[in-house]
């Protein structure tokens, strides 16, 4: 069986002695001054650019689960906020989707299948993991417009955050694409 990763190393071989790679030269910049917060789904991986007609180098996209930003000072603040102040990001565009794996997702399945492929019990303590409420971490939502709607806040009431700095949220249908303001 060959795994994943040797896939990958056998067909980026190819890409790169063929020169593919030129056609997705661009600067490090974002070109529209864009920022994307965006979720993990499979589904979006290349419907959500061609849904918003954004190409290679138009925006930075930042992908995380359920596009929920979880904390306020965690991974996904540093990168808007690099982002903003060192690529010259103006506006950011958070962006939920339908059928979202995190919505209803609550944290005793997660917590329940860490336990069930051996992860031990004192890693699971909220108190020793990082000083973090496992529950309300790994938890989801009951609503995407409102999920999307608490990371727009989010951003916009951060202190760090620069006067005129646009947020926006929007939630896609990703059978379709189709996009509604959340």
């Amino acid at each position: 069986m060959m795994l994943q990763i040797d896939k990958i190393l056998q067909y980026n071989k190819s890409f790169v002695e063929n020169k593919e790679y030129v056609q997705y030269e661009t600067s490090k910049y974002p070109d529209r001054h864009l920022l994307i917060v965006t979720c993990m789904d499979t589904r979006l991986t290349e419907l959500l650019s061609h849904a918003i007609g954004i190409k290679n180098g138009d925006a930075q996209v930042v992908k995380t689960a359920g596009a929920v930003i979880t904390n306020p000072y965690g991974s996904e603040m540093r990168s808007i906020l690099v982002g903003i102040y060192d690529m010259g990001v103006k506006e950011i565009i958070v962006i939920g989707h339908d059928d979202c794996g995190m919505q209803g997702l609550k944290s005793d399945k997660l917590i329940n299948e860490m336990r069930e492929r051996g992860i031990d019990e004192k890693h699971l303590d909220s108190h020793i993991c990082c000083e973090t409420n496992m529950d309300s971490w790994l938890t989801g939502f009951e609503n995407v417009e409102e999920a999307v709607r608490k990371s727009v806040d989010i951003i916009k009431n951060h202190p760090l955050i620069p006067e005129g700095i646009i947020v926006n949220g929007l939630v896609i249908d990703p059978k379709t694409g189709a996009l509604r303001r959340a």
